[in-house]
């Protein structure tokens, strides 16, 4: 099968839609299927205005349409909400072709912290998005229950995966700072929550990996916390595996791929109480989940690294790419019946 993802998150940006996308392509030419993409690399863009890493693309609607045309797709799947997103939306609907769309990002509160945007005009600018589709993909049972209260349809569980051969314990540690070391790895934006982690009063030294807007700010505020800037690779596995304990203090994540790598890496997680995956993980016994921040913290340190590694050992990229192709299948039935029943009412 030949699916053509349209995304407006693509390089330079460094998250986990983006890192999602990158596993999906190489885990689906591995077991035999394709993906082909439209990215903002394609298009003139211009920075998003207050977040200058986000490229916005200045596309128009019959290139895009050209383009869709030009790749043969068996079906599309529309990755973000953003410019490329609405774009190929209409023209998926104009053209007659099945598509699915995926759920990310709990936009409404993330529009809600930088701008004094109401949630329920956001919600509903996300439901015609996403309900114009043959499926909305979302990664945990629990944030398709908060979608499916609000409005969304045709909901289908698109987990993650983690490669357990690079985020795993290591022997030796490459961070010669105060024990016990905390860790955070996140986008230096003000969605990620990461002043909660970083006031916390912490034995030991906390440390940041990741860039982003905020990160002068941050880092002029909490000297005292270790900044490493953006990491990949076996660079970042290796920090990983050289902390004690995983603080997570983002309220908005649907995921958090980096969950996933934190636990693989043999690292218990502290964050505040919530649904979904972090939720899953603290009934399995790797992470304590609190409204005190840095009690939770303190406590994860003794949870079993052996016991996280475990969990996170669930979570396969082949078994999240064979979720994503029978997901679009599902969505290709479902636009097949649709047009079967508009035919038949129409005669």
């Amino acid at each position: 099968m030949r699916v053509l993802v349209v995304t407006d998150a693509w390089h330079p940006q460094v998250n986990g839609v983006v890192r999602s996308l990158e596993q999906l392509e190489a885990e689906a030419r591995r077991i035999g299927e394709e993906i082909v993409f439209i990215t903002p690399e394609q298009f003139r863009t211009v920075p998003m205005p207050g977040y200058a890493e986000i490229r916005l693309s200045l596309a128009r609607p019959k290139l895009l349409n050209d383009m869709i045309d030009a790749a043969m797709p068996d079906a599309v799947h529309l990755a973000t909400e953003g410019p490329l997103g609405l774009l190929a939306r209409r023209a998926c609907r104009k053209c007659d072709l099945s598509f699915t769309t995926c759920y990310h990002t709990r936009y409404p509160q993330y529009l809600r912290a930088r701008l004094p945007v109401p949630e329920p005009l956001t919600y509903a600018l996300l439901r015609k998005f996403h309900n114009s589709g043959d499926g909305t993909m979302v990664a945990t049972e629990a944030l398709g229950e908060e979608l499916k209260a609000k409005g969304f349809h045709h909901l289908m569980l698109w987990s993650r995966g983690v490669d357990m051969n690079l985020f795993k314990p290591r022997g030796e540690s490459v961070l010669d700072l105060r024990r016990p070391i905390y860790l955070c790895v996140a986008r230096l934006a003000v969605e990620k929550n990461l002043e909660a982690f970083l006031s916390l009063d912490l034995e030991g030294t906390k440390v940041i990996v990741g860039d982003g807007p905020d990160r002068a700010r941050l880092q002029s505020l909490y000297p005292n916390a270790y900044f490493a800037g953006a990491q990949f690779g076996e660079n970042l596995a290796r920090l990983y595996a050289s902390a004690d304990a995983f603080v997570f203090p983002s309220r908005t994540e649907t995921f958090g791929l980096v969950l996933l790598e934190a636990l693989a890496s043999g690292l218990p997680v502290a964050a505040f109480p919530g649904e979904g995956l972090i939720r899953d993980v603290a009934h399995a016994g790797s992470a304590v989940l609190d409204h005190d921040l840095g009690l939770a913290a303190r406590q994860a340190l003794t949870l079993s690294r052996t016991k996280a590694r475990a969990f996170a050992s669930q979570f396969s990229f082949e078994q999240s790419t064979r979720q994503f192709f029978e997901n679009v299948r599902s969505g290709i039935d479902a636009f097949k019946m649709s047009k079967s029943l508009k035919s038949n009412t129409s005669t």
